[in-house]
C-alpha cells in the first residue's frame, strides 16, 4: 500500500453501510473515513461529528484524496463525481446509471487530470468480472460475456420456479428483504441489468454504446400461463443480458427474459446471486458467480476498489486503447417466446417465421424468428402491451 487513504464517503445507505461494516474487518488497510455526507439528520449509529450535508464539503476538503460515491441519484452522482475527477481526486462509485450513461466522458476526464475512478460494484455486486475482463481477457480472443446481472429480479424468479410462489408475492418477499426498491422498475424492467451490460462492454470490447440504443426488456409482465409453459417445457426463465460478438468486427447487445435448459450455468444460479459466462475462442466459457445483492457482498467490491486505487491501480480501457475497433450493430436474429392476449399487440411483431403456436381462450403464443432491430424499434412500447417475450434460442451468427 503506497498511501494512507483518507476517504470521504457521499451515501450511507444499505451499501455506504455495509462498507463501514466490512472496512472494520479490514485491518491491513490503510484507509479511514474522514466525513460521511449524508441529505438529512437523523438518528444514526456513528458519531453525529462525522456527518456532513454537502458533498462539496468533501470533494473541496484537502486532506480527503479519496471520494466513494454510493447514491442512488443518478444525477447527482454525475455532478459528485465529475467535480472529484476534476479536483484531481480519485473516486469510486457504484452508479451504474450514471456510470453507463456517461462513460466516454468519465474516461476522458480520467485521462486529462490523471485520476482514476473505479466501479466494480457497479457491475455484478460481490464478482470481480471488470477486473477480469481488463486484466485476464485483455486480448481479442473473447467471444461473449452472458449472465444474469441483477439479483433482484433473480430473488424473484427463484422463488417463482424453486418455491412456487407468484410474481406479487416474491416481489414484496424481495422488498421486504431491501433487495428490491418500492418502485420495482429499474430492476425488473431490465434498466439494472442495461447499465450494467454497458459497462461490460466497454471492458470486453472497447465500445461504448448509449443505452437507449439497446433493447432491454424485463420480467415484470410475467404471468401464470408463462410460468406454467416453462416449468411444462423443464425450463426456468431467467432475466439475462448478453454482449456477443458478431462476424466483421460487429457486436450485439440486449437484455431479455430467457428460457433457460439445466444444462446452462446460470440454470442453478438462485436467489440474490449472480451468474457470468465468459466464452472464447481459445478458453471455450468460464463461469464466475456471486452475490449481486446486499450490503456486504457490494460492499467487499467497494472495498476492493478502495485497496486498489490505494496501489495506484486504475482502468486502462485496454480494448478501447489497444485493439481493433468494434462497432455495436442492431443486427442479427433471435428466436422468441411471445405470449400474447390481442391480436393488436401482435400487429406489432414482424416474425419471419414460427416454429410453433398455440391458440386459448385467454391467451397465445408463439414462437419464431425476429429480427432484433425490429424488437429495438419497439421497446418503449413492449412493456406497455399485454405480453411476455422469452429468448428460446439465439441465433446472431457470430
Amino acid at each position: 500500500m503506497k498511501k494512507k487513504l483518507k476517504i470521504g464517503l457521499v451515501g450511507f445507505g444499505v451499501v455506504g453501510q455495509g462498507l463501514i461494516d466490512v472496512l472494520k474487518e479490514s485491518p491491513a488497510l490503510d484507509a479511514e473515513v474522514i466525513k460521511i455526507c449524508v441529505k438529512n439528520k437523523k438518528e444514526r449509529t456513528l458519531p453525529e461529528s462525522i456527518f456532513c450535508y454537502s458533498a462539496d464539503e468533501l470533494i473541496n476538503d484537502d486532506n480527503i484524496n479519496l471520494i466513494v460515491e454510493l447514491i442512488s441519484d443518478s444525477q447527482e452522482a454525475y455532478r459528485i463525481v465529475t467535480s472529484a475527477l476534476k479536483k484531481g481526486k480519485n473516486v469510486v462509485s457504484a452508479n451504474k446509471k450514471m456510470i453507463a450513461e456517461n462513460l466516454a466522458e468519465l474516461i476522458q476526464l480520467q485521462e486529462q487530470y490523471g485520476v482514476s475512478l473505479l466501479y466494480e460494484a457497479s457491475a455484478c455486486g460481490s464478482i470481480p468480472v471488470i477486473r477480469n475482463l481488463e486484466e485476464y481477457y485483455d486480448n481479442d480472443l473473447l467471444l461473449s460475456v452472458t449472465g444474469i446481472l441483477n439479483g433482484s429480479s433473480n430473488y424473484i424468479l427463484s422463488k417463482i420456479f424453486d418455491h412456487n410462489k407468484g410474481y406479487n408475492e416474491s416481489l414484496k418477499e424481495a422488498q421486504d428483504l431491501g433487495f428490491a426498491e418500492a418502485d420495482p422498475s429499474f430492476d425488473v424492467d431490465g434498466f439494472d441489468s442495461l447499465f450494467k451490460l454497458v459497462i461490460l462492454t466497454v471492458h470486453s470490447f472497447g465500445t461504448i454504446v448509449n443505452p437507449k440504443d439497446v433493447l432491454n426488456y424485463g420480467i415484470s409482465n410475467i404471468s401464470d400461463f408463462d410460468i406454467q409453459y416453462a416449468k411444462e417445457k423443464g425450463y426456468k426463465i431467467k432475466l439475462v443480458g448478453q454482449v456477443e460478438k458478431l462476424e466483421q468486427n460487429k457486436i450485439s447487445l440486449f437484455v431479455l427474459p430467457r428460457l433457460v435448459r439445466k444444462d446452462k450455468y446460470i440454470y442453478s444460479v438462485e436467489d440474490e446471486f449472480n451468474g457470468v459466462v465468459i466464452k472464447g475462442l481459445a478458453y471455450d466459457k468460464q463461469f464466475m458467480f456471486g452475490k449481486g445483492a446486499g450490503a456486504h457482498p457490494t460492499g467487499s467490491a467497494v472495498l476492493s476498489d478502495i485497496t486498489a486505487t490505494g496501489n495506484d491501480y486504475k482502468y486502462e480501457y485496454k480494448k478501447k486503447n489497444n485493439y481493433r475497433d468494434f462497432f455495436y450493430e442492431q443486427s442479427g436474429e433471435l428466436e422468441i417466446y411471445l405470449r400474447y392476449k390481442s391480436k393488436e399487440d401482435l400487429a406489432h411483431f414482424n416474425f419471419i417465421s414460427i416454429s410453433e403456436e398455440y391458440t386459448g381462450s385467454k391467451y397465445n403464443y408463439k414462437i419464431g424468428l425476429i429480427k432484433l432491430k425490429d424488437l429495438i424499434t419497439i421497446k418503449d412500447k413492449l412493456r406497455q402491451m399485454d405480453i411476455f417475450i422469452a429468448v428460446t434460442r439465439k441465433t446472431l451468427n457470430y
